[in-house]
């Protein structure tokens, strides 16, 4: 199975893809889209959808699963980021991948096992779990990762649970 992970983000939106075989866990790709800030919003857009696409045919993934908006006091930053996911959203549809959204307690108790998990242990778990020695080149990058892994773990549960009530 293979899984894209992405952390959505108008300046920078981090994307990260796992393969699971036999077992065993792998990154196949990670790294960011970024957006040149003094661009008009129309073509920053279009940059993520263009990269989106391009990364789609690529890694060719079954599922792609994305953090889920979080609604904090800036409503401003809120709906840049909601703008950003949309058309990644949009471009996983038109590649016929469907979209899982998590939120980070989610991604957080999946990989570090609670929700109050910072930035660094959810690092050190990634690259842990993904065997990577490297640093990873940027936090969204970590957490598109950590997106893609926790919806492994999600989705080895849910069969779990359904070959449970069958």
């Amino acid at each position: 199975m293979v899984i894209m992970g992405i952390d959505p983000g108008l300046s920078s939106t981090g994307y990260g893809v796992v393969e699971a075989r036999d077992e065993r866990v792998r990154a196949l790709g990670f790294g960011t889209i970024n957006t040149p800030t003094g661009e008009d919003m129309s073509e920053r857009l279009a940059i993520i959808f263009e990269e989106m696409e391009e990364l789609l045919q690529r890694f060719r993934p079954e599922v792609v699963a994305v953090e889920q908006l979080f609604f904090s006091s800036n409503a401003r930053s809120a709906m840049l980021v909601g703008e950003a996911l949309g058309v990644i959203m949009l471009a996983a549809r038109r590649a016929g991948v469907g979209v899982r959204e998590y939120t980070p307690l989610q991604v957080k108790m999946a990989l570090v096992g609670q929700g109050r998990a910072d930035k660094r242990q959810v690092d050190y778990m990634v690259r842990a779990v993904l065997g990577l020695k490297e640093e990873l080149p940027s936090s969204h990058a970590a957490d598109a990762l950590a997106l893609a892994v926790c919806h492994l773990h999600s989705s080895g549960l849910e069969g779990r649970l359904e070959k449970g009530r069958g």
